[in-house]
């Protein structure tokens, strides 16, 4: 089987149709990436109406991450060979019917497979629109600094993320029929963004080569620091995979909160500080960043800890700020390491590794609390989340003194 190889589109001048088309971009990304946290507030919905565990909320969850990791595997670099419109389009498509799939059922086969759906296409729209961006902006600007591409795709991925946490538990909030309203909102946004994204121009050129899965590999160089920035990549991972999953359920549980408006509120918090985080300390050392990300993530998790075990909404809040600007900026030193260390013909098989592991720490761990709490206290499995983690925080540290 072979596939078009396509290679950049040299920028000749600056572009309006360019322009304008970094910004549709930048908005299906947005969109495509909040749609993936719209079940986040809903899921106490689905546990009151369906009766579902814990542990099954955190199996929908997880679902989504498998779906991710499957596709970056897949398809996440095949925008390169067939054109960015080629692959953003159909995933873009796998969206809408994540979507019509959450609209048509809330048993539980069907929620999986719609998390599974829903992962595989933003498996192919994080690198495709990453990708797609940085063509857009060089065309549009030539010549000009990367810093209007670093913070826009910035804010549409993480960005992205917790805004569609937060847009959905307002709905939800305020609708009559809070489990279809956030899906028939968010699913007419991903059709406006199929049409801008129809309507922007390609950027790549085409020519035939044989399609091969993505490569995924630990052996670049260093070993030490790779697998010190993987383990950074999975501790940020983690916490992002345990406030997008149950920790909704905790605020309405064990902090005693139902508004689903708060529920999106936690997850958008999270998302929101590692957004903010990683655009605002893009002029600090590598050896900086590592510090602080390790930093936020060991003191926001206590505060979480301290915030359910005192009963303390703000006090929890506040350590999920804290710990989504730490696992921002974490995840964001881990990117550059990897990027740095590897070869240039290899970067991609290094980056997808980082993504693996990462996807792994956000599925292995939400699952293992929901799990537990089928036998202790939210709190206590909370508990031992923290404790864990910090063990991993501390073996990161290890591991990147003795690399550097």
């Amino acid at each position: 089987m072979s596939v078009l190889l396509e290679t950049p589109v040299a920028p000749t001048a600056t572009s309006k149709p360019h322009g304008r088309g970094f910004w549709a971009v930048a908005f299906a990304f947005a969109v495509a990436m909040a749609y993936s946290t719209v079940p986040a507030p809903l899921f106490p919905l689905y546990v009151a109406r369906e009766g579902f565990s814990t542990f099954a909320v955190t199996v929908v969850f997880a679902a989504f991450a498998a779906g991710v990791v499957i596709s970056l595997v897949l398809a996440g670099h095949v925008s390169d060979w067939v054109g960015r419109k080629k692959v953003l389009l159909p995933a873009l498509g796998l969206e809408v019917v994540s979507a019509v799939l959450f609209l048509t059922s809330t048993a539980l086969p069907v929620l999986v497979v719609a998390r599974v759906v829903n992962g595989l296409g933003v498996g192919m729209i994080a690198a495709t629109a990453t990708a797609y961006l940085h063509d857009l902006h060089t065309r549009h600007r030539p010549g000009a600094s990367p810093r209007r591409f670093e913070i826009v795709s910035t804010a549409a991925n993480i960005g992205g993320l917790g805004t569609g946490a937060l847009l959905a538990g307002v709905l939800a909030q305020h609708s009559a029929t809070p489990l279809s309203t956030p899906y028939v909102v968010l699913a007419g946004l991903l059709v406006v963004a199929l049409a801008a994204v129809a309507l922007t121009p390609e950027t790549v050129q085409r020519r035939r080569v044989p399609y091969r899965p993505q490569r995924i590999s630990a052996d670049h160089g260093d070993r030490r620091a790779y697998f010190a920035a993987a383990a950074g990549a999975v501790s940020s991972f983690a916490v992002f995979g345990v406030f997008s999953s149950v920790s909704t359920g905790f605020v309405a549980g064990e902090l005693h909160h139902p508004s689903r408006t708060l529920a999106g509120l936690v997850v958008f918090i999270v998302f929101g500080g590692a957004a903010l985080a990683q655009t605002a300390t893009g002029g600090l050392s590598p050896a900086a960043r590592r510090g602080a990300g390790l930093g936020g993530q060991a003191l926001g998790v206590v505060l979480v800890v301290a915030g359910m075990t005192a009963t303390s909404l703000p006090l929890f809040l506040l350590g999920g700020a804290v710990a989504g600007v730490g696992a921002g900026v974490q995840f964001k030193s881990s990117v550059g390491a990897v990027a740095a260390m590897a070869a240039p013909a290899r970067r991609g098989e290094a980056l997808a590794g980082l993504f693996f592991l990462a996807y792994l720490g956000m599925s292995v761990p939400a699952l293992a609390i929901g799990l537990a709490t089928r036998w202790l206290a939210p709190t206590t499995a909370m508990t031992w989340f923290a404790g864990l983690l910090l063990v991993l925080l501390a073996g990161v540290a290890v591991l990147s003194r003795r690399a550097s």
